[in-house]
């Protein structure tokens, strides 16, 4: 084992809010408990929460408790160099963003079969490799955002990563797309260890449609991200299971579950496979609200809140989301001035076909009054 401690990390792209700001009150507060609950392990990255996350990981985490107690992760992402001597000067800024000295994990970030070739041009793995020999990097990997077969030509070329982190969850586990399964099934063969990202699928399996309510509420009080989160920790390689946790009441929930983790039993197993069935049977947009499409977008579009308003109109028959869309598209841009330049495309890590659902999104919600 890589990471010593509970297999349960604290994902820092989505925390607490307040006034588009971090909640630092409820941050330290939730930081606390986890933390004396026997929990260590932190996850974020530059771009999270538009740069927010990483000084809140200063000021929360950094500043209020002992180096060795916390295990921190961070990234390097493409889109913040562009030659090799761009990497150090980046990664010298997270280290003082973060308020530390050395990252316990640092990750290649978002790895697709577009970006790997930047990454490998850069000579990113490199200079990765040399920042660990010096002691700023404990142990260096990969997060992973594409088929199996891209999955393993980076395993080939760069046997020295220590550890895979993928989108895993029970919905994505066998998507044509995603292959979490696959690519799951591929770091055990090459004997990988797993970090686990996106187990409740930025909240889609914590709300759910009732058909698939109906199904976890028969089998008694256990909550909606106790059945996503044990699944993922559930399989053998599994080395941390992250979640996003955005206030004290998720934190408290995870907490109870994963502080003594059993993994899920037959009859929990089984209601998985019926849930999934239920969503199979629905036409929901697989986004996970990462937001790394709106950044680039030049007509400043709320992607996935757009999304999010057609999931739960077609999900729950939730008219109040004509009310929310005017509301995400007030001083943004709506789905109709999409001018289809598909930087949105090039940076989702779901592959989703972007330019073609915000046409869909704008017939539901842009329709003229007769």
């Amino acid at each position: 084992m890589l990471i010593h401690g509970k297999n349960f990390g604290f994902g820092c792209m989505r925390l607490p809010m307040k006034d588009d700001k971090v909640d630092y009150e409820q941050f330290c507060e939730m930081t606390d408990y986890f933390i004396e609950n026997g929990f260590t392990y932190f996850d974020t990255a530059h771009g999270y929460i538009s740069g927010q996350s990483e000084t809140a990981i200063r000021d929360c985490v950094s500043a209020r408790h002992p180096r060795d107690s916390f295990t921190l992760t961070n990234k390097l992402t493409d889109c913040y160099f562009n030659s090799e001597e761009d990497i150090r000067p980046f990664f010298e800024k997270q280290l003082e963003l973060c308020g530390v000295d050395y990252f316990d994990y640092y990750l290649m970030h978002a790895l697709n079969s577009e970006n790997y070739r930047k990454y490998q041009n850069c000579n990113a793995f490199k200079v990765v490799s040399q920042l660990k020999k010096e002691g700023k990097i404990r142990h260096f990997g990969i997060s992973f955002h594409d088929t199996a077969d891209v999955l393993k030509t980076i395993l080939d070329d760069h046997p020295e990563i220590e550890v895979v982190q993928l989108q895993f969850n029970y919905i994505d586990f066998d998507d044509a797309a995603v292959q979490s399964g696959k690519c799951y099934r591929l770091c055990r063969e090459y004997g990988k260890p797993v970090i686990v990202m996106e187990p409740v699928k930025g909240g889609s399996l914590v709300k759910l449609p009732d058909k698939a309510q109906d199904i976890f509420s028969s089998l008694g009080e256990n909550s909606n991200a106790s059945y996503a989160i044990r699944f993922a920790a559930g399989f053998e390689g599994i080395e941390m299971v992250l979640s996003g946790m955005s206030d004290m009441e998720q934190m408290k929930d995870n907490v109870s579950f994963m502080k003594d983790f059993k993994p899920l039993n037959e009859k929990e197993l089984a209601a998985v496979e019926k849930v999934c069935a239920v969503f199979k049977g629905l036409n929901i947009i697989p986004c996970t609200g990462c937001r790394y499409c709106t950044d680039g977008c030049p007509m400043s579009i709320s992607i996935p809140d757009l999304f999010a308003c057609l999931n739960a109109k077609t999900a729950f028959n939730d008219w109040n989301q004509d009310y929310y869309y005017s509301t995400h598209t007030q001083s943004a841009g709506k789905a109709s001035d999409c001018i289809e330049c598909g930087n949105c495309e090039y940076e989702c890590p779901q592959h989703l076909p972007i330019r073609e659902l915000l046409k869909e999104v704008a017939l539901t919600f842009e329709k003229k009054e007769k």
